[in-house]
């Protein structure tokens, strides 16, 4: 699945993770999220793109306490059948659990975003 993902850890601020092949991601982020700003929780299609914000399900938090969200922009079809923020966890979550899990605490993310 091609996606960007942008979050930030207990001490890094807001990162892409993954780039969804993008050498720069950032236009098709803010695109994709230009009509969401401050939102908590976001699930829209345009087209074939879906844009996805969740809070962190573990409820982790930065230095200054705030809850963790996760924003992913998805180019797949089958994103189309994501109708809620709930079915978009149940689709992305588990690809890129482990790696937060891993990069969270940590000063700076383990790997260098990705083209993915």
């Amino acid at each position: 699945m091609r996606i960007i993902w942008a979050t930030r850890g207990r001490s890094w601020g807001f990162r892409f993770l993954r780039r969804g092949g993008f050498v720069d991601p950032l236009p098709a982020y803010s695109a994709a999220f230009a009509e969401f700003e401050g939102a908590r929780e976001v699930c829209n299609h345009v087209g074939d793109v879906t844009s996805l914000r969740f809070e962190d399900p573990l409820r982790r938090t930065d230095r200054a306490g705030r809850v963790i969200p996760h924003d992913f922009v998805i180019f797949d079809k089958v994103a189309n059948d994501i109708h809620s923020v709930r079915e978009g966890i149940d689709l992305v979550w588990h690809l890129v659990e482990e790696e937060y899990a891993c990069d969270y605490g940590l000063p700076a993310p383990m790997a260098e975003p990705d083209v993915r």
